[in-house]
C-alpha cells in the first residue's frame, strides 16, 4: 500500500516540511533509509543520518533544529518516537488484516464461529468450540474440543490449544505455543503411575504469549493467566500456577506447579521458581535467579540462586568475591604459626 506524506501527516497530526505528495510504501531505519520509505529520528545518536538518509520521509520532533540541508520530506510532531510507534501499529494492523475461512481448514459442525473470522489452511477446530468475532486463526492451528476463544484474539501459525481451554478477548498467542498439555505429575511410590490431569487453562483478556511457550493444564481446577499478562518466548508454566494481572515474564522462565504470582511482577530471563510458593505483588526478580521460598513483602527485588533480597545479595556478593584472597591470607597465617 502507498500513502502520501500529506496522508501520514494527517494520521499523526504533524506538520510537513517539503514535498507533501511524496509517496511512501515501506518503513525503514534512518541509517538504512531507501527511496519510498519512512523513518524517524528520536535518539540524538542518529542525528547525522538525518542529513544523509535516502528515506523519502522522516518524522522528527517539532523542537528539533536543523543544522544542514535535508533531502527527505519532514513531518514534525510532538514526539517522533510515539508517532512512529503509532505508525508501526497501524502498519501491523493492515499487514495482519486477514479474512475468510480457507477451504483447506476444518471446522466442526458443532462449533460456533463469530463474524469476520479468519481461518487459514489446515487449521482444525474441534467439537463445541466457541470462537468470537474478529478472531484470526492462522494455518495449522489446532483447537481441541470445548475451547473458547474471545473476540479479537489472534492465534499464529502452529499454535496448539488443548481441550477445555478458555482464552479471553484481545489476546495474541505466537507460533509454536502449546496451551493445555498435561501437567507433569507421576506417582513414584506406585511405579511412576501417571496422575490424570483433568483441569484446564484459563487465559484472561489482553494477554500476549510469545513463541514456543508451554502452559500446562491443572490437575484439578485451572491454571490461570490473569488480565494483561505478557510472556516472552520459551516460557514454561506448570499445572495450577496462577499469574497475576499485568505481570511480565522474560524468556526461559520456569514456574513449577501450584505457585501463585502476584500482580505487576517483572521477571527477567531464566528465572526458576519452585512449586507451591506465593510471590507478592510488584516483585522484581533478576535474570537467572532461583526462587526456593515465598516472597511475602510486595515491591521487593530478589536476585541470586538461591535468591534473596537484592541489597543483601549485593553485600554478600562482595564477600564472595573476596573468598579467594581471604583463603590465601588464612593459608599464609597457618604457615607462619
Amino acid at each position: 500500500m502507498e500513502f502520501t506524506a500529506q496522508q501520514i501527516a494527517g494520521l499523526l497530526n504533524g506538520q510537513i516540511e517539503g514535498n507533501a505528495d511524496v509517496k511512501i510504501s515501506k518503513l525503514s531505519k534512518i541509517e538504512e533509509g531507501e527511496p519510498g520509505s519512512i523513518s524517524f529520528l528520536a535518539n540524538p545518536k542518529y542525528i547525522p543520518y538525518l542529513y544523509s538518509t535516502k528515506a523519502s520521509l522522516v518524522i522528527i520532533n517539532k523542537s528539533f533544529e536543523l543544522t544542514g540541508s535535508v533531502s527527505a520530506t519532514l513531518i514534525r510532531v510532538d514526539s517522533a518516537e510515539i508517532a512512529f510507534a503509532k505508525l508501526l501499529e497501524m502498519y501491523n494492523q493492515v499487514k495482519l488484516n486477514k479474512t475468510g475461512i480457507s477451504k483447506l481448514s476444518f471446522i466442526s459442525e458443532s462449533a460456533k464461529v463469530g463474524s469476520n473470522v479468519y481461518a487459514g489452511e489446515f487449521a482444525f477446530v474441534g467439537e463445541n468450540v466457541k470462537i468470537g468475532n474478529n478472531v484470526k486463526i492462522y494455518p495449522q492451528v489446532y483447537l481441541g474440543d470445548n475451547v473458547v476463544v474471545g473476540d479479537n484474539t489472534t492465534l499464529f501459525a502452529g499454535v496448539k490449544i488443548y481441550s477445555e481451554t478458555v482464552i479471553g478477548k484481545n489476546c495474541i498467542i505466537h507460533s509454536g505455543t502449546v496451551i493445555g498439555s498435561d501437567g507433569f505429575r507421576f506417582n513414584p511410590q506406585n511405579d511412576n503411575q501417571k496422575i490424570p490431569q483433568i483441569g484446564n487453562v484459563i487465559i484472561e483478556d489482553d494477554v500476549e504469549i510469545g513463541a514456543n511457550c508451554a502452559i500446562d493444564r491443572a490437575t484439578l481446577g485451572s491454571t490461570i493467566l490473569r488480565k494483561g499478562v505478557k510472556f516472552d518466548n520459551l516460557i514454561h508454566i506448570a499445572h495450577n500456577v496462577e499469574i497475576g494481572e499485568n505481570s511480565y515474564l522474560a524468556a526461559c522462565d520456569v514456574i513449577a506447579g501450584s505457585t501463585k504470582i502476584g500482580k505487576n511482577c517483572m521477571f527477567s530471563g531464566q528465572v526458576g521458581i519452585v512449586g507451591h510458593l506465593e510471590i507478592a505483588d510488584n516483585t522484581t526478580i533478576t535474570a537467572q535467579s532461583g526462587i526456593s521460598k515465598s516472597i511475602t513483602k510486595p515491591g521487593e527485588v530478589h536476585m541470586g540462586s538461591p535468591a534473596f533480597e537484592a541489597s543483601k545479595y549485593r553485600k554478600a556478593f562482595i564477600h564472595f568475591r573476596n573468598l579467594d584472597s581471604l583463603a590465601q591470607r588464612v593459608s599464609a597465617l597457618e604457615k607462619k604459626s
